[in-house]
């Protein structure tokens, strides 16, 4: 049992563990006041009756109109912060200890929803970075550092490698100060898939596995870079390996010893077994490239097909216009209305010519999108969910090319701030975004005619200018329709600006509006993002 001291000093809040009690303290039970400006809690009293203690430390900052909180020892923060959270006046925090802050003290002080400044020893810059996001300034009395071999062999110094890094290295035995580095990256990374190990320590490969199986991770490989000869070590990752496989995927990749091999592995394996293995897998490779080919041509064919009815559509809706048009001419002079009786009819949107027969075919259709030098010269639609027209064309039949669709968020006759239309990347067939990968190269960017992008509503048509184009780790913080301040948008255009990997100079403001479009790249592993800014004409 832990006691801790409150004590006001000049309308401040000071809370310290409390090592020793005098003759009239220890007669007290643990919630008694022992000074007015003075009293001691247990910790197990404060974890048990948390809304108590947060309603008394609200009380004390509100009355003695405190706006500072000191912490002397790190290792009660989290307990103090979790009680301290959402009190208003709450301001700013010093800890005293000096000793390097951890991922979870920084999670506290950010959930309090009120602190905006630390004072503090140290902090690494990735938890710096952290804090730095929610806005919270921070005043380090020691110099930056790594803080573990871990974070300094992986190069974790800043949020976002920790948060998209997708693959570690691990050099055993582990430290004190690698293992909690492990446990916080762990913590914000939600990407990993391998993590590398130079040689196998069991107890350690223990601990590894703890933390992982703790914090639910799955699908991980861990690959053992040292050669192993050991039949019982051998057996003992075949059996961890057949465990994880049910439970969450996590898999060892051994690298066996020339002695290993020998011994055991290659008694077992029968020379026809071998050529069976080779006759079954040319079989499938064949199989599966007469699959694609065959696949991408019934795409293409069908694509080709729908495209023919839509401009078999168009032709026809025009024709009719035409001859009612005709029929239209009046040769009676027109009746005089008297101006009293004239009444303002509403006016509705006028659509721009064609979409009506477009309408005809998919009611969902919402525009046409265009894009130079490329074949994406597709309608556009829109369903009620982000996963209908992952699977099914214009015409709403099956079909695994999809078709071009605005995000179910935008707002097709007023536009969003950000209107987002995905496509699948066929790259083979070329249909839907299976072209885009064309923007990617300096001869196409580079030429002022390909920056200009069409997407026309059924209201307006509409031009956009190209001003971002990159390739990023499957992610989706591009992917956002509307921003609650001109701020957060601000933030927005210039995260997605400066990913760019050409400098378009092109001007876009929180009062524009922009068009994205997203696709798939590197088999699903990246994304390709083009943004454009509505120009005003």
């Amino acid at each position: 049992m832990i006691k801790i001291l409150f004590q006001i000093k000049d309308n401040r809040l000071y809370i310290q563990k409390r090592k020793r009690l005098n003759a009239d303290q220890k007669s007290l039970i643990n919630t008694n006041v022992i000074s007015e400006n003075e009293l001691v809690f247990s910790d197990e009293y404060i974890k048990q009756n948390v809304k108590i203690i947060h309603n008394f430390v609200k009380e004390l900052i509100n009355n003695y109109n405190i706006d500072t909180l000191i912490i002397k020892e790190l290792e009660i923060a989290p307990l103090i912060l979790h009680v301290s959270s959402n009190i208003t006046n709450l301001k700013n925090l010093y800890l005293l200890e000096e000793s390097i802050i951890n991922y979870k003290v920084c999670e506290k002080i950010i959930k309090t929803n009120s602190i905006k400044y630390v004072s503090l020893y140290n902090i690494p810059t990735f938890l710096l970075e952290m804090l730095d996001r929610e806005k919270i300034i921070v005043e380090s009395r020691s110099e930056i550092l790594f803080l573990s071999n871990f974070m300094k062999d992986n190069n974790l110094d800043n949020f976002s490698s920790l948060y998209y890094k997708t693959t570690i290295y691990i050099n055993l035995p582990f430290s004190k100060e690698d293992e909690e580095d492990f446990l916080s990256f762990i913590n914000i990374n939600k990407y990993l898939k391998n993590i590398y190990v130079n040689k196998l320590n069991k107890n350690d490969i223990e601990n590894i596995l703890e933390i992982l199986y703790k914090l639910k991770l799955k699908n991980i490989k861990i690959y053992i870079e040292e050669n192993i000869n050991d039949v019982e070590l051998i057996e003992y990752l075949k059996k961890i390996n057949k465990r994880n496989a049910k439970i969450n995927g996590i898999h060892f990749k051994i690298d066996y010893s020339k002695e290993y091999l020998e011994d055991n592995l290659m008694n077992q394996i029968h020379i026809n077994t071998i050529k069976a293995c080779i006759f079954i897998s040319l079989f499938l490779v064949s199989s599966l490239v007469l699959y694609v080919f065959s696949s991408n041509y019934m795409s293409m064919q069908k694509v080709e097909d729908i495209q023919d009815d839509i401009n078999n559509a168009i032709a026809e809706n025009k024709n009719e216009e035409n001859e009612e048009t005709q029929e239209e001419i009046i040769e009676e002079p027109p009746v005089e209305v008297p101006t009293e009786e004239v009444k303002e009819e509403k006016v509705e949107p006028k659509m721009v010519e064609d979409y009506a027969a477009l309408l005809e075919i998919n009611k969902d259709t919402v525009g046409w999108l265009k894009v130079n030098n490329t074949n994406v010269d597709y309608p556009v639609v829109q369903a009620s969910d982000n996963d209908y027209y992952l699977s099914r064309n214009y015409k709403g039949q099956k079909d695994n090319s999809g078709w071009i669709f605005l995000d179910y968020r935008a707002d097709a006759v007023n536009l969003s701030q950000n209107n987002i239309i995905f496509g699948h990347n066929m790259y083979y067939s070329g249909v839907m975004f299976g072209t885009l990968y064309k923007t990617k190269y300096s001869n196409w960017y580079t030429n002022p005619e390909n920056q200009i992008i069409e997407f026309n509503t059924m209201y307006q048509k509409l031009r956009w200018q190209i001003f971002s184009i990159y390739v990023v780790p499957n992610t989706n913080d591009y992917l956002i329709a509307n921003f609650s301040s001109d701020e957060k948008f601000q933030e927005f255009l210039n995260l997605i600006t400066e990913r760019s990997i050409y400098g378009f100079n092109t001007p876009v403001f929180t009062t524009d509006k922009i068009l994205t479009l997203s696709t798939c790249s590197n088999n699903g592993k990246n994304r390709l993002v083009i943004h454009a800014v509505l120009l005003s004409d």
